[in-house]
């Protein structure tokens, strides 16, 4: 695999810290990959997907969403909807220097901003969660007992995996305002749901409710006892390979 850093701006003229992972041989397809919350697109998972999926000819782009890794922005600005705008600033800058995605895969929170987001890539052909939340105001959960505070003053520091962020009351109404539920059913593309039963972050029903109403096809494989942020190298691969078998039937 060769990997090479790019950048691209978003909406708002942000720029946007990504990493390009190339196969060593021809490139059967590009996926677009959208880290969990308050992670980055070095996360352990990210990194080793997309260590797998080259090595069957898909080249993986992975950045860091605005004001988080190497990205410019202030992350107590961002919210989910402007996940899905750096999506699809992601997909443009790859249909001008490369090719257009055609695989999307979403961690956690990214999971669910991947299904928000597919409408607005037209040339995608399928796409994969892990993990994911069935209604973005899942997140919320990480500081519920900030909440109160939130609504209060506006926003609150806390804290989230050893490292301190701002929320910010607007985090917390745009959240609430999603419908994802909607735009999973609008889709109408070959899904593919994977999540552990035991996921102590984000519960296994929420891969039910995001089956429930998808449209086929649609396909869900357990993560057996894998944790949330697929930090054992073993579990973090087998997830590229079925990835990478699965959607060969959609994006080759």
């Amino acid at each position: 695999m060769f990997s090479k850093r790019v950048h691209f701006r978003n909406p708002e003229q942000h720029m946007l810290a990504a990493r390009l992972d190339l196969p060593d041989g021809p490139i059967r397809a590009y996926a677009l990959f959208a880290h969990c919350f308050s992670c980055n697109k070095d996360v352990l998972a990210a990194s080793r997907i997309a260590q797998g999926l080259s090595r069957s000819g898909i080249a993986v782009l992975r950045f860091d969403f605005t004001g988080l890794g190497a990205s410019e922005g202030d992350f107590a600005n961002s919210n989910f909807s402007s996940n899905i705008a750096d999506l699809v600033a992601a997909a443009d800058f790859m249909r001008t220097e490369y090719a257009p995605p055609r695989l999307l895969i979403g961690h956690s929170l990214g999971g669910a901003a991947v299904l928000a987001a597919a409408l607005a890539i037209p040339e995608v052909s399928a796409v994969v969660t892990l993990g994911a939340p069935s209604d973005p105001y899942h997140v919320t959960g990480l500081f519920g007992e900030h909440l109160d505070a939130i609504s209060r003053h506006g926003e609150v520091k806390v804290q989230l995996s050893g490292r301190v962020f701002t929320i910010q009351r607007q985090f917390i109404d745009d959240v609430s305002e999603q419908k994802l539920e909607e735009k999973i059913r609008a889709m109408r593309l070959p899904l593919l749901i994977m999540h552990a039963p035991g996921d102590q972050t984000v519960s296994i029903t929420n891969a039910m409710q995001i089956y429930q109403a998808a449209r086929h096809p649609k396909s869900f494989v357990s993560l057996d006892t894998a944790d949330h942020l697929l930090t054992a190298r073993e579990d973090a691969m087998y997830a590229a390979e079925v990835i990478s078998a699965w959607s060969l039937r959609y994006i080759a």
